[in-house]
């Protein structure tokens, strides 16, 4: 079982007298889906309401499979990777062990050889492997937290600013990575202002302004300057 559609439907959210969201409709498919719009916009709300981290106030989320849709439940779940705010990484275990624990819940096979080669990919130092990430710097959490999301290699990936805190050659490593996702078709929602990282493997775009979508296109690709227009033009 994978996702290879995620379909939204109607989705509103409120903090009390606080309208995160408004309505939104929006259907993903295989490939990297930027979702763009200013602080503010209810990016990080949405992206937690498809994680089904973030209950909606009112709305729905379909999760899809060849146009069937999926039951909620563990094997739903093991389809889904997450970077958030969140690093859902223990300070007090190593990189290592962090992925070793993570790869025990969703069964990884091969997990040794599968942490070194993501640990590897996302170029975290391998004097920092048995550290305890507590110890790490923004940076390396980040990396870390990368490879945890991607460790079981989920056909639906949901990524909450993940460049932040990258260099320029981690974030090269993680748009390699997400092409890499790409070819195996998976369904890729990407929030970030990094926009040139995600250059050239976007392929769908929608744009959140208070709440609402702005805007929505689909193409073959998106170079640096197209996402950049698109940004200003419908997100203030």
């Amino acid at each position: 079982m994978t996702v290879d559609a995620v379909k939204v439907s109607g989705l509103s959210k409120r903090y009390g007298l606080h309208r995160a969201l408004a309505s939104v409709d929006m259907e993903m498919g295989p490939g990297v889906c930027a979702l763009l719009g200013a602080n503010g916009a209810g990016k990080s709300t949405l992206l937690g309401i498809v994680s089904s981290i973030v209950r909606p106030s009112a709305g729905k989320v379909e999760y899809l499979s060849q146009g069937k849709a999926l039951r909620g439940g563990p094997g739903l779940r093991k389809q889904i990777g997450v970077l958030a705010h969140e690093s859902f990484l223990y300070s007090g275990l190593s990189a290592l062990e962090n992925l070793y624990f993570w790869g025990r819940l969703y069964q990884v096979e091969d997990m040794q050889e599968r942490s070194v080669s993501l640990l590897k990919t996302v170029g975290l130092d391998e004097k920092a492997w048995t550290r305890e990430a507590g110890t790490y710097s923004r940076g390396m959490v980040q990396r870390l937290a990368l490879a945890r999301t991607m460790l079981h290699e989920p056909s639906l990936l949901l990524l909450d600013e993940p460049f932040t805190g990258l260099d320029r050659t981690g974030a090269q490593a993680l748009a390699q990575a997400l092409q890499e996702a790409v070819t195996r078709k998976a369904v890729i929602l990407v929030i970030t202002h990094d926009l040139e990282s995600i250059a050239d493997i976007t392929t769908h775009v929608a744009v959140l302004r208070r709440g609402a979508i702005a805007h929505e296109t689909r193409s073959a690709g998106y170079s640096f300057a197209e996402l950049k227009d698109l940004y200003h033009a419908h997100s203030e």
